[in-house]
């Protein structure tokens, strides 16, 4: 065996772990309105809100006269 080169051992063969989808999720901002889609193994959800363009707040949180409708 060379010393500058040495032998590595031989990988193990194992069983790799169980793995599932918890949950995956995006989350895009485009004039105004935000998206927000979810996906799980229960299903996919989404929501579209806008905000107000003075405080940029949504518009359910927005205290400024900007987000009047």
């Amino acid at each position: 065996m060379d010393h500058r080169h040495p032998r590595m051992p031989a990988a193990r063969s194992s069983t790799p772990p169980d793995r599932r989808l918890v949950a995956v999720g995006t989350i895009s901002r485009h004039g105004g309105r935000t998206i927000t889609v979810r996906a799980t193994e229960a299903g996919v959800t989404g929501t579209i809100t806008s905000t107000c363009p003075k405080c940029s707040l949504i518009f359910e949180a927005c205290t400024c006269t900007g987000g009047a409708r």
